[in-house]
């Protein structure tokens, strides 16, 4: 089982702002500046974090590393800060507001200005470096490629929640950027789907409500353009960015083949306690992972 990092009711804590879920920092005994996050109730967005985790860890894509935690009976994940003592973490929103005229960097629904290709020449610019410490790999050589590696496991995972508070650059000393690890991957993986949904979803003969159809369904944050009504899905937002990054694109691809879901996979859903997930929960997020993965690796393997 997964170990769950029980954190002191009294821990000394200051309230994040960003985001919608309850979430603190605090300082641990060793002085590591940590984040819990609370799952809201009724969904599952602790142990999709956990697992989220993980699979990042199998895809060797640059992560933030997730553990369940429980403070005040509350159950959440905790993590370290990624952001080096001294650095500071600039937001998408930061960033593109800085290149892009009359960009909403407040605003958090509806923003159509923020659309794959501009993030994409964000990522571009030649001063900008891979994830910290993060070993290099042949066919990965800067951000963009790094950053498709990120919406390959946003559609594999179902993550739909790649807005622009969801990815940013660290900044060090001087003008060194890095590109941050992939971070809050909550909403995810169906976690907020009830159980009585993923029965359904599971048992139906209807097609129209097959898991098949139910995992086409997932959106991306991103408009292809300023003027689309809504999101692309987050399959087509890794297509799009595989044709800026071909090569990474395959990297990518191939790291998803090589995973076995049922060998590689169920395992960290039996490491979940049970307490923590219920048993159509496993089975729905595995079988959108199983889905997922076919239609990314039909769709794009030696296509881009």
């Amino acid at each position: 089982m997964f170990d769950v990092v029980a954190i002191a009711d009294d821990v000394q804590d200051d309230l994040e702002p960003l985001g919608t879920k309850p979430k603190f920092w605090f300082r641990t005994e060793t002085s590591d500046w940590c984040l819990f996050k609370e799952a809201r109730p009724n969904t599952g967005e602790d142990w999709a974090e956990k697992i989220a985790c993980e699979l990042a860890r199998l895809l060797r894509l640059p992560h933030v590393d997730y553990n369940l935690a429980e403070w005040r009976s509350r159950a959440g994940v905790v993590c370290k800060s990624f952001v080096p003592e001294g650095g500071h973490l600039e937001h998408g929103n930061e960033l593109l507001a800085a290149v892009v005229p009359a960009y909403p960097p407040t605003q958090f629904y509806d923003v159509y200005p923020y659309t794959l290709d501009r993030v994409l020449d964000v990522l571009e610019q030649p001063h900008l470096q891979t994830p910290l410490h993060w070993p290099s790999t042949t066919g990965i050589a800067n951000p963009v490629d790094v950053f498709i590696g990120y919406l390959m496991f946003d559609a594999w995972i179902a993550n739909q929640d790649r807005h622009h508070e969801n990815w940013g650059m660290i900044t060090l000393s001087g003008a060194m950027k890095y590109l941050a690890p992939s971070y809050d991957h909550a909403s995810s993986l169906g976690a907020i789907e009830t159980d009585r949904v993923r029965q359904d979803r599971l048992t139906t003969r209807d097609r129209r409500r097959s898991m098949a159809h139910y995992v086409q369904r997932a959106r991306s944050a991103f408009y292809r353009s300023p003027t689309d009504p809504k999101t692309i899905s987050t399959v087509e937002a890794f297509g799009h960015a595989a044709r800026r990054g071909p090569h990474a694109a395959q990297v990518w691809l191939t790291r998803l083949a090589e995973i076995d879901v049922s060998r590689h996979v169920q395992p960290l859903f039996d490491n979940i306690p049970e307490a923590r997930m219920a048993r159509h929960a496993a089975a729905f997020a595995m079988r959108m992972l199983e889905l997922n993965r076919q239609r990314l690796l039909e769709q794009y393997k030696e296509s881009t």
